[in-house]
């Protein structure tokens, strides 16, 4: 196992610092707590599982509601400000008086339809841009922009995290001598003890995740049962028609939380195995009265897809269900 800190520092924040990247309060403290750093990739890892995994919509929309309106300088002068105000930099240069004023009444519009401001990851796009990709995601129902929204602050916390990083970076002027002599002596006690690597997994959470929101009450669906398998039949894959219920091999169960998320349902790996999977919900327990006794999504992991993650939300009535590929 070999460790390099040569350029490595180990890196605090404090929650000021972590709000201008992300304006939740509940994202701030757990940052804070996972926090020292050694690099931007190990902040934003962390980051990513925090905002998708610890906090819950109300923390979301503390989050969307710290960003001024697209298309509009920021006038404070603090951190995030100044992140914003070089986000914006390109859609502020290229607006004119009527793409500034159509800009602003559609944020108006989605707002008003939505209840919270239009977040897009404006670095480096164009008023004409920003205001198309605005017009496409206006059709989207709540419940669907609410995850693009959420994915989009991502985006933008992952880019401030990396700048926050840099500016760091250049105040620290302590050694590092002592984390350099350490990670030297635990790598060589490694090597010595075991003579193989260690095969820690860069992810932060299991390359398969789900969710399940309830869209006839409008909120997260707790304690629904939730079941993934992959297909192990004789068969290369599953045939539309034939019975092959044999072929399904169970990889793990959970219940959703307050939140509508699911527990682990796989191991955290670097690769996944490719093949189809199937994820059940017991929907029939949750809406004893609604028209489905459970919901399956079967779903195709290719051999060149194995490093990325694949987020399968349901979106749930007791008379409809809808689902998509999110990230």
């Amino acid at each position: 196992m070999e460790i390099s800190t040569s350029k490595e520092k180990m890196m605090m924040f404090e929650e000021k610092d972590l709000m201008a990247c992300c304006g939740s309060t509940k994202f701030a403290k757990e940052m804070t707590l996972a926090s020292p750093f050694t690099s931007p990739e190990q902040a934003v890892a962390a980051a990513t599982n925090i905002w998708f995994n610890k906090v819950d919509v109300y923390g979301w929309l503390e989050a969307f509601a710290s960003h001024p309106q697209i298309g509009q300088s920021p006038s404070a002068s603090h951190t995030a400000a100044e992140f914003s105000k070089g986000e914006q930099s390109t859609a502020l240069a290229t607006a004119t008086g009527s793409s500034s004023q159509e800009l602003s009444d559609w944020n108006g519009r989605y707002k008003q339809k939505f209840g919270f401001v239009f977040l897009i990851c404006a670095s480096g796009r164009t008023t004409s841009e920003i205001l198309a990709e605005l017009k496409r995601r206006y059709e989207n129902k709540p419940i669907v922009e609410l995850e693009i929204a959420a994915q989009e602050q991502m985006r933008i916390t992952e880019l401030r995290l990396q700048k926050l990083f840099s500016a760091k970076s250049k105040a620290v002027s302590t050694s590092s001598q002592c984390l350099t002599e350490f990670a030297t002596k635990l790598a060589a006690d490694l090597n010595s003890s075991s003579g193989v690597a260690s095969q820690i997994p860069t992810r932060s959470r299991p390359p398969i995740t789900t969710h399940v929101l309830d869209i006839s009450r409008g909120c997260p669906a707790a304690g629904v049962e939730v079941l993934l398998e992959m297909w192990k039949g004789i068969q290369a894959r599953p045939l539309f028609g034939e019975m092959n219920g044999d072929g399904w091999a169970f990889q793990g169960r959970s219940s959703t939380d307050a939140d509508g998320r699911s527990g682990q349902l796989m191991k955290i790996v670097d690769a996944v195995n490719p093949g189809i999977y199937r994820i059940s919900f017991n929907t029939g327990k949750y809406s004893p009265s609604g028209f489905f006794p459970y919901v399956s999504i079967v779903f195709e992991i290719r051999e060149s897809q194995n490093t990325e993650h694949f987020h399968v939300p349901l979106l749930f009535s007791p008379f409809s269900f809808t689902t998509y590929r999110g990230s």
